[in-house]
């Protein structure tokens, strides 16, 4: 079910969805959008480079291993390293998703506790995977030679291994961080750039939309809501044009904030200034309504954002039947 009524039946982009869950509620189609299921586009390249990086070292670190051996005497043996290097490398690549889903996660994070909890948690389950992936790996492949692997678990070695994939966390975590920020920063710039000779100079009340070589000028009073659809950002006017330009939300964010378009839905951004009517459900989640008759849910992680309303806009706030706007 829509969580965007009233809309033109014409439009050529779907609304985005709200799936209304309890812990997370709102969610995101997989694949190139990102999410449990896939990698960003934007990622992608850099998942590549980190799997061949992480290869690259397990192959040093097996003859670096393999010398050293030799040089004491042993016999020069470079399979039996690689094996246990590449067995660690491999769960490392495959567990790596975890990070950037938690990278993605924490930039919409509106809190720093709630960033660092979801960096615990993602380096946690990526620990988890890797070590318990590792250790299947390798108890497996000995099984197939006939031999057997001890991991000797204990806390102590659980805790040596959490160690060494805390820093890999961090490197891998940090990289992707500073990509993203690196990205809307771009972004952010390319649309608030200075426009050619030949264009005439933009009203300080209307903004430009910029996709490669297309430009839109558009009025931020006339944006109604503002949705992130995959690796694009879908602008709905209140004369019922719908603009499709690629980009993130958290730099629409960035550029239209002072035209009072404000977070509403981890996907979303609503124009307050064209808000009419609020109407708070028992779960803690919101509904809005427009000078244009059209509505929108909001989330309950963002009714801060509505709450000045009833203060500065002349609004009609509407509970629901059972008469509170509590969080479930």
């Amino acid at each position: 079910m829509s969580d965007v009524k009233n809309a033109p039946a014409g439009s050529r982009v779907e609304p985005v969805r709200d799936q209304n869950g309890a812990a997370w509620d709102e969610t995101r189609s997989p694949g190139t959008s990102g999410g449990w299921h896939g990698i960003a586009g934007a990622d992608r390249l850099l998942y590549g480079m980190i799997a061949m990086v992480s290869v690259g070292i397990g192959v040093v670190n097996a003859l670096s291993w393999a010398h050293e051996a030799a040089r004491r005497g042993r016999a020069y043996d470079f399979v039996t390293p690689l094996f246990w290097e590449m067995s660690s490398i491999v769960v490392i690549i495959a567990a790596a998703p975890v990070l950037f889903v938690g990278v993605r996660r924490m930039r919409q994070a509106p809190r720093w506790f709630v960033r660092l909890g979801l960096a615990v948690a993602a380096t946690t389950v990526f620990s988890t995977l890797h070590i318990a992936g590792m250790v299947g790996l390798r108890k497996l492949a000995m099984w197939f030679v006939g031999s057997s692997y001890d991991f000797n678990l204990s806390f102590a070695t659980v805790l040596y291994e959490f160690r060494k994939d805390v820093i890999t966390s961090v490197l891998i975590g940090g990289a992707v961080w500073l990509i993203h920020a690196r990205d809307e920063a771009q972004q952010s710039r390319s649309s608030t750039a200075t426009l050619p000779p030949d264009q005439p100079p933009v009203a300080p009340h209307m903004v430009w939309l910029r996709d490669g070589s297309t430009r839109i000028r558009i009025e931020p009073r006339d944006v109604i809501w503002i949705s992130s659809a995959g690796n694009y950002t879908e602008y709905r006017m209140a004369n019922g044009a719908n603009h499709l330009v690629r980009g993130t939300l958290a730099a629409a964010e960035t550029q239209l904030a002072r035209f009072n378009l404000a977070r509403i839905h981890r996907t979303r951004l609503a124009n307050l200034n064209r808000v009419t009517g609020v109407e708070m459900k028992p779960s803690g989640d919101f509904e809005l309504t427009f000078d244009t008759g059209q509505t929108v849910q909001g989330s309950r992680r963002y009714k801060m954002s509505v709450e000045s309303l009833d203060r500065g806009q002349a609004v009609t706030l509407r509970p629901t039947a059972m008469g509170n706007s509590e969080d479930s």
